[in-house]
Protein backbone atom coordinates (compact mmCIF):
# COMPACT_ATOMS: atom_id res chain seq x y z
CA UNK A 1 0.00 0.00 0.00
CA UNK A 2 1.14 3.59 -0.52
CA UNK A 3 2.56 5.18 2.60
CA UNK A 4 0.10 6.85 4.92
CA UNK A 5 2.52 9.75 5.11
CA UNK A 6 1.00 11.17 1.95
CA UNK A 7 -2.08 12.15 3.99
CA UNK A 8 0.12 14.74 5.69
CA UNK A 9 0.03 17.16 2.81
CA UNK A 10 2.33 20.09 2.28
CA UNK A 11 0.99 23.05 0.37
CA UNK A 12 4.23 24.80 -0.48
CA UNK A 13 5.17 27.91 -2.37
CA UNK A 14 7.31 26.44 -5.12
CA UNK A 15 9.34 29.46 -6.03
CA UNK A 16 10.01 30.88 -2.58
CA UNK A 17 12.69 28.38 -1.68
CA UNK A 18 14.54 28.27 -4.97
CA UNK A 19 18.27 28.12 -4.18
CA UNK A 20 19.55 29.30 -7.53
CA UNK A 21 17.79 30.26 -10.74
CA UNK A 22 18.23 27.77 -13.56
CA UNK A 23 20.02 29.16 -16.66
CA UNK A 24 17.03 29.18 -19.00
CA UNK A 25 18.77 31.79 -21.12
CA UNK A 26 21.00 28.98 -22.40
CA UNK A 27 18.06 27.13 -23.99
CA UNK A 28 17.92 27.64 -27.75
CA UNK A 29 14.53 27.42 -29.46
CA UNK A 30 13.17 28.21 -32.94
CA UNK A 31 12.21 31.83 -33.58
CA UNK A 32 9.03 32.89 -31.81
CA UNK A 33 9.30 30.27 -29.04
CA UNK A 34 10.18 30.99 -25.42
CA UNK A 35 10.78 28.94 -22.27
CA UNK A 36 9.96 29.81 -18.66
CA UNK A 37 9.65 28.06 -15.32
CA UNK A 38 6.32 26.43 -14.53
CA UNK A 39 7.46 24.86 -11.25
CA UNK A 40 10.70 24.38 -9.31
CA UNK A 41 11.74 22.05 -6.50
CA UNK A 42 9.78 19.11 -7.93
CA UNK A 43 12.15 16.39 -6.80
CA UNK A 44 13.07 13.97 -9.60
CA UNK A 45 10.16 15.04 -11.86
CA UNK A 46 9.23 12.33 -14.39
CA UNK A 47 5.95 11.66 -16.25
CA UNK A 48 3.18 14.26 -16.13
CA UNK A 49 -0.60 13.98 -16.43
CA UNK A 50 -3.11 16.80 -16.85
CA UNK A 51 -6.32 16.80 -14.84
CA UNK A 52 -9.66 17.97 -16.22
CA UNK A 53 -9.47 21.10 -14.06
CA UNK A 54 -5.89 21.93 -15.00
CA UNK A 55 -4.03 20.20 -12.16
CA UNK A 56 -0.61 18.99 -13.31
CA UNK A 57 0.25 15.67 -11.71
CA UNK A 58 3.91 14.60 -11.69
CA UNK A 59 5.51 11.26 -10.88
CA UNK A 60 9.07 10.57 -9.77
CA UNK A 61 11.46 7.67 -9.79
CA UNK A 62 14.18 8.03 -7.15
CA UNK A 63 12.14 10.35 -4.94
CA UNK A 64 9.21 7.93 -4.66
CA UNK A 65 6.72 10.80 -4.67
CA UNK A 66 3.66 11.84 -6.66
CA UNK A 67 2.88 15.55 -6.83
CA UNK A 68 -0.09 17.72 -7.74
CA UNK A 69 0.78 21.21 -9.02
CA UNK A 70 -1.87 23.89 -8.96
CA UNK A 71 -1.86 27.11 -10.98
CA UNK A 72 -4.67 28.87 -9.15
CA UNK A 73 -4.49 32.22 -10.97
CA UNK A 74 -3.90 30.85 -14.50
CA UNK A 75 -0.59 32.63 -14.99
CA UNK A 76 1.16 29.42 -16.14
CA UNK A 77 3.17 29.18 -12.94
CA UNK A 78 2.25 26.66 -10.26
CA UNK A 79 1.68 28.41 -6.95
CA UNK A 80 1.30 25.31 -4.83
CA UNK A 81 2.55 21.74 -4.64
CA UNK A 82 0.65 18.94 -2.94
CA UNK A 83 2.38 15.66 -2.16
CA UNK A 84 -0.21 13.10 -3.23
CA UNK A 85 1.85 10.06 -2.24
CA UNK A 86 5.33 9.26 -0.92
CA UNK A 87 7.60 6.28 -0.35
CA UNK A 88 6.28 4.44 -3.40
CA UNK A 89 8.28 1.98 -5.53
CA UNK A 90 9.51 4.19 -8.39
CA UNK A 91 6.14 5.84 -9.20
CA UNK A 92 7.39 7.31 -12.46
CA UNK A 93 4.30 6.74 -14.60
CA UNK A 94 1.01 8.64 -14.35
CA UNK A 95 -2.21 8.87 -16.35
CA UNK A 96 -5.43 10.80 -15.83
CA UNK A 97 -8.67 9.19 -17.02
CA UNK A 98 -12.37 9.79 -16.30
CA UNK A 99 -11.63 12.02 -13.32
CA UNK A 100 -9.16 9.65 -11.68
CA UNK A 101 -5.39 9.66 -11.37
CA UNK A 102 -3.59 6.39 -12.15
CA UNK A 103 -0.14 5.85 -10.64
CA UNK A 104 2.24 3.11 -11.78
CA UNK A 105 4.71 1.66 -9.33
CA UNK A 106 7.13 -0.95 -10.65
CA UNK A 107 4.74 -3.79 -9.79
CA UNK A 108 1.34 -2.16 -9.17
CA UNK A 109 -1.16 0.27 -10.64
CA UNK A 110 -3.16 2.49 -8.25
CA UNK A 111 -6.17 4.70 -8.86
CA UNK A 112 -7.01 7.89 -6.95
CA UNK A 113 -10.72 8.42 -7.76
CA UNK A 114 -12.13 11.91 -8.36
CA UNK A 115 -8.91 13.39 -7.02
CA UNK A 116 -9.39 16.94 -8.32
CA UNK A 117 -12.74 17.18 -6.52
CA UNK A 118 -11.18 16.31 -3.16
CA UNK A 119 -7.87 18.21 -3.25
CA UNK A 120 -6.19 19.19 -1.02
CA UNK A 121 -7.57 16.07 0.66
CA UNK A 122 -6.25 12.89 -0.97
CA UNK A 123 -8.77 10.14 -1.78
CA UNK A 124 -8.04 6.62 -0.57
CA UNK A 125 -6.14 4.88 -3.38
CA UNK A 126 -7.61 1.77 -5.00
CA UNK A 127 -5.40 -1.09 -6.16
CA UNK A 128 -6.14 -1.60 -9.86
CA UNK A 129 -3.56 -4.23 -10.85
CA UNK A 130 -0.81 -6.07 -8.94
CA UNK A 131 0.57 -8.68 -11.34
CA UNK A 132 3.47 -6.72 -12.84
CA UNK A 133 7.04 -7.97 -12.20
CA UNK A 134 8.68 -6.39 -9.14
CA UNK A 135 12.19 -6.12 -10.64
CA UNK A 136 13.45 -2.54 -10.56
CA UNK A 137 15.92 -2.76 -13.48
CA UNK A 138 14.02 -0.91 -16.24
CA UNK A 139 10.98 -1.44 -14.05
CA UNK A 140 9.81 2.17 -13.81
CA UNK A 141 6.85 2.89 -16.04
CA UNK A 142 5.37 5.31 -18.55
CA UNK A 143 1.62 4.76 -18.83
CA UNK A 144 -1.22 6.23 -20.86
CA UNK A 145 -4.74 5.41 -21.99
CA UNK A 146 -5.25 4.54 -25.64
CA UNK A 147 -8.12 5.44 -27.97
CA UNK A 148 -9.60 2.05 -27.05
CA UNK A 149 -9.88 3.02 -23.38
CA UNK A 150 -7.26 0.47 -22.32
CA UNK A 151 -4.27 1.34 -20.14
CA UNK A 152 -0.95 0.83 -21.95
CA UNK A 153 1.97 -0.28 -19.76
CA UNK A 154 5.59 -1.06 -20.74
CA UNK A 155 7.57 -3.76 -18.96
CA UNK A 156 11.27 -3.17 -19.57
CA UNK A 157 13.92 -5.86 -19.89
CA UNK A 158 15.38 -6.77 -16.45
CA UNK A 159 18.94 -6.25 -17.73
CA UNK A 160 21.15 -4.40 -20.16
CA UNK A 161 21.01 -7.34 -22.56
CA UNK A 162 19.48 -10.77 -21.89
CA UNK A 163 16.83 -13.24 -22.91
CA UNK A 164 13.73 -13.03 -20.73
CA UNK A 165 10.21 -14.35 -20.64
CA UNK A 166 7.13 -12.24 -21.30
CA UNK A 167 5.90 -9.84 -20.11
CA UNK A 168 9.49 -8.53 -19.90
CA UNK A 169 10.69 -6.49 -22.89
CA UNK A 170 7.16 -5.70 -24.04
CA UNK A 171 4.34 -3.19 -24.07
CA UNK A 172 1.02 -4.51 -22.87
CA UNK A 173 -2.47 -3.12 -22.50
CA UNK A 174 -4.70 -3.65 -19.50
CA UNK A 175 -8.48 -3.87 -19.55
CA UNK A 176 -9.49 -2.21 -16.30
CA UNK A 177 -12.81 -4.06 -16.16
CA UNK A 178 -11.64 -7.62 -16.76
CA UNK A 179 -8.05 -7.16 -15.48
CA UNK A 180 -6.88 -9.04 -18.58
CA UNK A 181 -3.71 -7.98 -20.40
CA UNK A 182 -2.74 -8.28 -24.07
CA UNK A 183 0.79 -8.00 -25.45
CA UNK A 184 0.87 -5.11 -27.93
CA UNK A 185 4.58 -5.18 -28.81
CA UNK A 186 7.44 -7.62 -28.08
CA UNK A 187 11.20 -7.26 -28.25
CA UNK A 188 11.08 -3.78 -26.71
CA UNK A 189 14.08 -3.24 -24.45
CA UNK A 190 12.89 -0.21 -22.48
CA UNK A 191 10.21 2.17 -23.65
CA UNK A 192 9.61 5.19 -21.43
CA UNK A 193 7.48 7.17 -23.83
CA UNK A 194 4.71 6.61 -26.35
CA UNK A 195 1.72 8.26 -27.96
CA UNK A 196 -1.04 7.46 -30.45
CA UNK A 197 -1.11 8.88 -33.96
CA UNK A 198 -3.93 11.45 -34.03
CA UNK A 199 -5.20 10.25 -37.42
CA UNK A 200 -4.51 6.50 -37.53
CA UNK A 201 -4.67 5.71 -33.81
CA UNK A 202 -1.50 3.62 -34.13
CA UNK A 203 0.88 3.36 -31.18
CA UNK A 204 4.29 5.02 -31.68
CA UNK A 205 6.97 4.58 -29.03
CA UNK A 206 10.59 5.36 -28.18
CA UNK A 207 12.92 2.52 -27.19
CA UNK A 208 16.34 2.76 -25.54
CA UNK A 209 19.11 0.73 -27.21
CA UNK A 210 21.44 -1.52 -25.25
CA UNK A 211 24.67 -0.34 -23.64
CA UNK A 212 28.26 -1.61 -23.90
CA UNK A 213 28.51 -1.84 -27.70
CA UNK A 214 30.61 1.30 -27.99
CA UNK A 215 29.89 4.99 -28.36
CA UNK A 216 27.90 4.76 -31.58
CA UNK A 217 25.94 1.49 -31.43
CA UNK A 218 23.10 0.83 -31.31
CA UNK A 219 20.76 3.78 -31.83
CA UNK A 220 17.72 4.48 -29.74
CA UNK A 221 14.59 4.01 -31.82
CA UNK A 222 11.26 5.54 -32.76
CA UNK A 223 8.88 2.68 -33.56
CA UNK A 224 5.38 2.26 -34.89
CA UNK A 225 3.01 -0.62 -34.13
CA UNK A 226 1.02 -1.62 -37.20
CA UNK A 227 0.00 -5.12 -36.07
CA UNK A 228 -0.76 -6.35 -32.53
CA UNK A 229 2.07 -8.39 -31.07
CA UNK A 230 4.78 -7.21 -33.47
CA UNK A 231 8.38 -8.03 -32.51
CA UNK A 232 10.94 -5.22 -32.43
CA UNK A 233 14.11 -7.28 -32.26
CA UNK A 234 15.46 -7.19 -28.71
CA UNK A 235 17.73 -8.85 -27.68
CA UNK A 236 18.78 -10.37 -31.02
CA UNK A 237 18.63 -7.53 -33.53
CA UNK A 238 19.09 -3.81 -32.93
CA UNK A 239 17.79 -1.09 -35.24
CA UNK A 240 17.35 -2.55 -38.74
CA UNK A 241 20.03 -5.22 -39.02
CA UNK A 242 22.65 -4.96 -36.24
CA UNK A 243 23.08 -8.45 -34.81
CA UNK A 244 23.73 -8.60 -31.08
CA UNK A 245 27.23 -9.97 -30.31
CA UNK A 246 26.00 -11.99 -27.31
CA UNK A 247 22.56 -13.31 -28.20
CA UNK A 248 21.56 -15.02 -31.44
CA UNK A 249 18.23 -16.42 -32.56
CA UNK A 250 17.83 -16.24 -36.32
CA UNK A 251 14.19 -17.26 -36.28
CA UNK A 252 13.12 -14.49 -33.92
CA UNK A 253 15.57 -12.01 -35.46
CA UNK A 254 13.78 -12.46 -38.78
CA UNK A 255 10.62 -11.15 -37.11
CA UNK A 256 12.29 -7.82 -36.35
CA UNK A 257 10.22 -4.75 -37.21
CA UNK A 258 12.67 -2.02 -38.29
CA UNK A 259 12.34 1.36 -36.57
CA UNK A 260 10.63 4.27 -38.25
CA UNK A 261 13.65 6.37 -37.25
CA UNK A 262 16.97 5.81 -35.50
CA UNK A 263 17.52 8.57 -32.94
CA UNK A 264 21.22 8.31 -32.12
CA UNK A 265 23.15 6.04 -29.78
CA UNK A 266 22.83 6.61 -26.03
CA UNK A 267 20.65 9.73 -26.35
CA UNK A 268 18.14 8.09 -23.93
CA UNK A 269 14.95 8.97 -25.80
CA UNK A 270 12.12 9.06 -23.26
CA UNK A 271 8.82 10.95 -23.47
CA UNK A 272 7.30 11.65 -26.87
CA UNK A 273 4.15 13.44 -28.00
CA UNK A 274 2.25 14.16 -31.19
CA UNK A 275 1.63 17.90 -31.12
CA UNK A 276 -2.08 18.61 -31.65
CA UNK A 277 -2.45 22.09 -30.20
CA UNK A 278 -3.39 25.34 -31.89
CA UNK A 279 -0.74 27.63 -30.39
CA UNK A 280 2.32 26.51 -32.38
CA UNK A 281 2.57 27.30 -36.11
CA UNK A 282 0.51 25.12 -38.45
CA UNK A 283 3.66 23.31 -39.60
CA UNK A 284 3.94 21.72 -36.14
CA UNK A 285 0.54 20.03 -36.35
CA UNK A 286 0.92 16.24 -35.86
CA UNK A 287 4.71 16.47 -35.60
CA UNK A 288 6.47 14.45 -32.89
CA UNK A 289 8.41 15.99 -30.02
CA UNK A 290 10.86 13.67 -28.23
CA UNK A 291 12.63 14.30 -24.92
CA UNK A 292 16.20 12.99 -24.89
CA UNK A 293 17.35 12.45 -21.32
CA UNK A 294 21.01 12.25 -22.30
CA UNK A 295 23.84 9.73 -22.25
CA UNK A 296 25.49 8.33 -19.13
CA UNK A 297 28.15 5.94 -20.51
CA UNK A 298 29.50 7.58 -23.64
CA UNK A 299 32.94 9.15 -24.19
CA UNK A 300 31.28 12.41 -25.22
CA UNK A 301 27.83 13.26 -23.95
CA UNK A 302 24.87 13.37 -26.34
CA UNK A 303 21.16 14.07 -25.95
CA UNK A 304 19.96 16.46 -23.22
CA UNK A 305 17.51 18.13 -25.62
CA UNK A 306 14.11 18.05 -27.31
CA UNK A 307 13.96 16.78 -30.88
CA UNK A 308 11.33 17.39 -33.56
CA UNK A 309 10.23 14.73 -36.07
CA UNK A 310 8.24 15.90 -39.09
CA UNK A 311 6.18 13.26 -40.89
CA UNK A 312 4.73 13.04 -44.38
CA UNK A 313 2.18 10.21 -44.74
CA UNK A 314 3.77 8.36 -41.82
CA UNK A 315 7.22 8.68 -43.37
CA UNK A 316 9.90 10.73 -41.64
CA UNK A 317 10.52 13.95 -43.53
CA UNK A 318 12.98 15.53 -41.09
CA UNK A 319 14.55 15.04 -37.67
CA UNK A 320 16.11 18.06 -36.01
CA UNK A 321 16.68 19.76 -32.66
CA UNK A 322 13.81 21.77 -31.19
CA UNK A 323 15.22 22.81 -27.80
CA UNK A 324 18.89 22.57 -26.82
CA UNK A 325 21.14 24.01 -24.12
CA UNK A 326 20.79 21.68 -21.15
CA UNK A 327 24.20 20.33 -22.19
CA UNK A 328 27.05 22.85 -22.21
CA UNK A 329 30.20 21.21 -23.53
CA UNK A 330 30.51 18.10 -21.36
CA UNK A 331 28.57 19.61 -18.46
CA UNK A 332 24.81 19.20 -18.17
CA UNK A 333 22.54 21.17 -15.86
CA UNK A 334 19.27 19.51 -16.84
CA UNK A 335 17.84 16.28 -18.33
CA UNK A 336 14.44 16.42 -20.09
CA UNK A 337 12.13 13.48 -19.35
CA UNK A 338 8.54 14.01 -20.46
CA UNK A 339 6.49 16.36 -22.66
CA UNK A 340 2.84 17.25 -22.11
CA UNK A 341 0.53 19.76 -23.79
CA UNK A 342 -1.56 22.24 -21.80
CA UNK A 343 -5.03 23.29 -22.91
CA UNK A 344 -3.74 26.52 -24.45
CA UNK A 345 -1.40 24.59 -26.79
CA UNK A 346 1.82 25.34 -24.93
CA UNK A 347 3.86 22.39 -23.65
CA UNK A 348 5.37 21.41 -20.33
CA UNK A 349 8.71 19.60 -20.07
CA UNK A 350 9.77 17.75 -16.92
CA UNK A 351 13.40 17.56 -15.78
CA UNK A 352 14.40 14.98 -13.16
CA UNK A 353 17.93 16.35 -12.78
CA UNK A 354 17.08 20.03 -12.26
CA UNK A 355 13.88 19.09 -10.36
CA UNK A 356 11.89 21.40 -12.59
CA UNK A 357 8.92 21.75 -14.94
CA UNK A 358 9.37 24.15 -17.87
CA UNK A 359 6.74 25.73 -20.10
CA UNK A 360 7.49 26.33 -23.78
CA UNK A 361 5.12 28.65 -25.65
CA UNK A 362 4.88 30.38 -29.01
CA UNK A 363 4.14 34.07 -29.53
CA UNK A 364 2.09 34.43 -32.73
CA UNK A 365 2.89 38.13 -32.92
Amino acid sequence: MPSKNFILLSLLLIFANSVEALPLDKIKLPQGFSIEMYAENIENARQMALGDNGTVFVGSRKAGNVYALIDSNNDFKAESKIIVASNLFMPSGLAFHDGSLYVAEVDKIWRYPNIEKTLPQIPTPELVYSKLPNISHHGWKFITFGPDGKLYIPVGAPCNICESELPFASILKLDLETKQTVIVAKGVRNSVGFDFHPQTGELWFTDNGRDMMGDNLPDDELNRVTQPGQHFGFPYIHNTNIADPEYRNVQIANLNTPPVLTLGAHVAALGMMFYQGQQFPESYQNTILIAQHGSWNRSNKVGYRLMLVVLDNNQVKSYKPFATGWLQGEESWGRPVDIMMLDDGSILVSDDFADAIYRISYDKS
